[in-house]
């Protein structure tokens, strides 16, 4: 694993699932995390438990990403309290899995400026922060719904797709600038994201997908993997 000591990371939608997993494995590598989400109990909790072993700092920082103010807020505290930012983990997701039929705008909506305009608000207030660090990442935590597509997720699958398209035009944009911007596109993964209640010992593990993150970072500044898509090895035969 990458040795972040000295670095500082922030990790949206790290309460739970899959970006807790990666706060986890940040903290563990000796990044100073932010742990950040809507809830601040949520975050604070958090930020509690993973600090208590970690070699670094790690706090929680409460942000809705739907709101550009909040994001640019977010960015500001977390360079305040820890003095900089090199890693930026795009991970806060919603998923309202329904018809057109059924779909309400406020659900369309909601999905679209979470997954896909949180990304944009945080990202952007990132980069100037990230421009003077020798170590700069901006990972996206995608899904195999950026590529394929059913029923039930026009919402969804329109976010992830846009997510994947952005995620590559950005790393087009910021490439010359030392910024390597990659998406981590797993398939299904057992936790409660869409699947309450549902056991799927076969499904990929939230902290499958946080190895792979920090495996994209071991990689030397030369060298950069843009996408990375992960299945379950042994899915449930349909």
């Amino acid at each position: 694993m990458p040795d972040l000591k000295g670095r500082v990371a922030l990790v949206s939608g790290g309460s739970k699932g899959i970006g807790r997993a990666i706060a986890r494995r940040l903290a563990g590598a000796g990044a100073s995390v932010v742990v950040s989400a809507r809830t601040n109990a949520d975050v604070q909790k958090t930020a509690e438990e993973l600090g208590r072993d970690a070699p670094a700092d790690v706090i929680g920082i409460p942000c809705d990403v739907r709101r550009p103010d909040n994001c640019a807020e977010l960015v500001e505290r977390t360079v305040e309290r820890l003095g900089g930012l090199d890693i930026l983990i795009n991970n806060a997701g919603i998923g309202v899995f329904k018809s057109i039929r059924e779909m309400t705008g406020e659900e369309w909506r909601r999905q679209i400026d979470t997954n896909l305009g949180g990304v944009f608000y945080l990202s952007q207030a990132a980069v100037p922060h990230l421009l003077g660090s020798d170590f700069a990442w901006i990972i996206n935590v995608g899904s195999l719904a950026s590529r394929n597509t059913f029923a039930g997720g026009t919402g969804y699958n329109a976010s992830k797709f846009g997510l994947l398209g952005m995620t590559e035009a950005m790393m087009l944009d910021l490439r010359h600038d030392g910024i390597r911007v990659s998406i981590v596109m797993p398939g299904s993964v057992d936790t409660d994201f869409g699947q309450r209640g549902i056991e799927r010992p076969w499904a990929l593990k939230a902290d499958d997908v946080a190895l792979a993150v920090m495996q994209l970072m071991e990689y030397p500044p030369n060298a950069h993997v843009s996408r990375m898509e992960m299945r379950p090895a042994r899915p449930e035969k349909g």
